[in-house]
């Protein structure tokens, strides 16, 4: 069966998304804010939910159209062949929201759909009653400027819960958004790559996955997976293909930070993920940071300073990174920050620095390439 697909992102790494999509052989991709629409069929699924690492979720969308009203709502939700996808005794849940919209209360937009969902239902299995004992099936109501789209959710838990986070420290940076990062800083896997504050080690963690293209949802399961329509086989089939594809590449990774706990963590983390020989952890203050290395990549979350007793320290740990870049031109440094004077202080405007969500925080990925010099030599 063939659907369309939804793989929703964290603002401002659609493209980083849609990029992983183009990567894995899909074309026809409508980049839109917070998602990807792409064309697939159950092995698509299976497929998008194992290997993309930048998406949070992947959803089937069932229909879309306009609603200005609770009987419009109704009559189109029940047009849908929802019978096509959920077995007599799928358990419906639907959740909802609504922005700029005429139909603004969403406890009744979703309770209408869940209504619309088990008449359609009703006259096609002929019954009454359901038990609604069985599979999960997410309904989401999402209605914008009074379009609503209605999808389901196929992924369950979210993409960044990829298994190997046993605790997430005190400041979570999300799976996703650090791979994002680092596919973005398009480190090159042979050079060096430090994260001065690692925290519990999710960027080092995301940059092996990705060195040694292991599928970040190879060890875990998704809500779909329980569905009449996907074939057990499928999954065995992409779970051995990521398998075989899985690279076994020699990395130079390194993490510091200043709080011996979190590194307890993070050594932990990386455990769970077979990546330990890998990443080396170490408790060091960023102060002290030197490296003998003429070329390497810094990406790193430092403190944002969120408390104000907070910014006169995050402001000279900011002063530190540039002064490592400076006696480090040939490296290329990357940090992701909500802090809006970080150039200021860190004393060198970035080559480029991008918008993105951290969580509901809004930050900015700064991004400090090599000097014009070290691009001449690698010409020569």
């Amino acid at each position: 069966m063939q659907f369309d697909l939804i793989a929703t992102a964290t603002f401002g790494i659609e493209a980083i998304t849609a990029k992983e999509l183009k990567n894995l052989g899909y074309d026809d991709l409508q980049v839109e804010n917070g998602k990807v629409t792409f064309e697939g069929d159950e092995m698509d699924i299976a497929i998008a939910n194992t290997w993309l690492r930048t998406a949070d979720r992947v959803l089937i969308k069932m229909k879309e159209f306009e609603a200005r009203s609770f009987e419009e709502l109704f009559n189109k939700t029940t047009e849908i062949e929802w019978w096509k996808l959920i077995p007599v005794n799928g358990k419906i849940h639907v959740v909802g929201k609504s922005i700029k919209s005429t139909l603004h209360s969403v406890p009744d937009c979703q309770s209408i759909v869940k209504k619309a969902i088990v008449k359609n239902m009703q006259e096609r299995y002929k019954v009454d009653w359901f038990s609604e004992d069985g599979p999960v099936y997410k309904v989401e109501v999402a209605i914008l400027k009074d379009v609503v789209t209605l999808t389901i959710d196929t992924t369950g838990p979210g993409l960044h819960k990829r298994g190997y986070r046993a605790n997430a420290g005190s400041a979570p940076l999300k799976e996703t958004l650090a791979a994002a990062l680092v596919l973005i800083s398009r480190w090159d896997k042979e050079s060096l790559l430090v994260d001065p504050f690692c925290g519990s080690g999710t960027i080092l963690i995301e940059a092996a996955l990705i060195a040694n293209n292991i599928a970040p949802g190879l060890n875990r399961t998704f809500v779909c997976e329980d569905w009449p329509m996907m074939d057990p086989d499928l999954w065995v089939q992409v779970r051995e293909n990521a398998k075989r594809v899985i690279k076994n590449n020699s990395l130079n990774l390194i993490g510091y930070d200043i709080d011996g706990r979190v590194l307890a963590t993070a050594r932990a983390n990386a455990k769970l993920a077979g990546l330990e020989s890998m990443i080396h952890f170490q408790r060091a203050d960023v102060k002290d940071f030197s490296s003998s290395k003429k070329y390497g990549y810094i990406i790193t979350n430092p403190p944002y300073g969120e408390r104000l007793s907070d910014e006169k320290e995050v402001q000279s740990l900011y002063k530190v990174l540039g002064g490592i870049k400076k006696k480090l031109p040939f490296w290329e440094l990357y940090a992701l920050t909500s802090y809006e004077f970080f150039e200021k202080y860190f004393g060198a405007k970035s080559n480029k620095n991008r918008k993105l969500y951290n969580g509901k925080l809004k930050c900015y990925f700064y991004q400090y390439f090599k000097d014009v010099e070290s691009k001449k030599e690698k010409l020569i």
